[in-house]
């Protein structure tokens, strides 16, 4: 099981939300380049970046924090990253700057031909994130509920080649609430490509309820607010989940 750090960018640091509410921020730090090598040096074998304001913007607007991020850990381990990705033209810059994985959101749900053929140009690259509340995907950082069936919209997209999907459950990001377990499951099984379990991120018990399932398809987990706030002891999380892997 991957735990991956999550860096949310707001005009140039790192913040957390809760629940997608931009006006809710509490900063964690000011330089992410910084909180980049505090995750690696623990342990972190994949950094999650999300630019906030370019998630509500339509396009990149902390593209100077990205690069600081990537020149001083993307030599060491993959960085994926979402929002505000709308065209090939931005995936293709992202990727030649070093980032290893790009995930488009709200355009994958908006736009599905701009999904698809980022995986046709990019194969191997690309996933998408589907957020969504009580099995409904939302859009626009989350300010929209559309008729979408989560697990339909999610093989679709794996008939396009995505890479993987991340499964943020929106009614319980940043809240410290525990991960959605059993949607998280009901989509893994509905799917042949990878999980990545996102939102609500409380403790250790949490990490070992995701480890149980693992085989169901569940490749790793975003970790938000619990790490920055302490109620999650990364290192020694991303230690128990290699634990109980060597143990199966």
């Amino acid at each position: 099981m991957l735990l991956i750090p999550a860096i949310d960018l707001k005009d140039g640091k790192c913040v957390r939300l809760k629940q997608g509410d931009m006006s809710a921020s509490t900063t964690f730090g000011e330089d992410p380049a910084a909180m980049a090598r505090r995750w690696v040096d623990a342990g972190a074998r994949r950094l999650h970046l999300v630019d906030l304001n370019g998630a509500f913007a339509g396009k990149p607007v902390n593209e100077a924090a990205i690069r600081a991020i990537l020149a001083e850990v993307g030599d060491e381990i993959p960085v994926q990253l979402g929002g505000g990705i709308r065209d090939l033209d931005t995936v293709e810059r992202y990727l030649d700057d070093g980032l290893a994985f790009i995930i488009v959101g709200t355009a994958a749900v908006k736009n599905p031909g701009f999904l698809h053929d980022a995986c046709s140009a990019f194969g191997g690259h690309i996933i998408v994130g589907l957020d969504a509340r009580d099995g409904k995907v939302a859009t626009d950082g989350w300010s929209k509920l559309t008729g979408h069936e989560v697990v339909d919209l999610a093989k679709k997209f794996e008939d396009y080649g995505v890479e993987g999907v991340i499964y943020t459950d929106i009614g319980r990001d940043g809240m410290l609430s525990g991960i959605n377990v059993e949607a998280t499951v009901k989509l893994a099984q509905a799917l042949t490509v990878p999980v990545i379990a996102s939102g609500g991120l409380s403790d250790m018990a949490d990490i070992e309820r995701l480890c149980a399932v693992e085989h169901e398809g569940i490749a790793g987990v975003i970790c938000g607010r619990s790490i920055y706030t302490g109620d999650l002891d990364f290192a020694a999380a991303q230690a128990r989940a290699d634990e109980i892997a060597g143990a199966d």
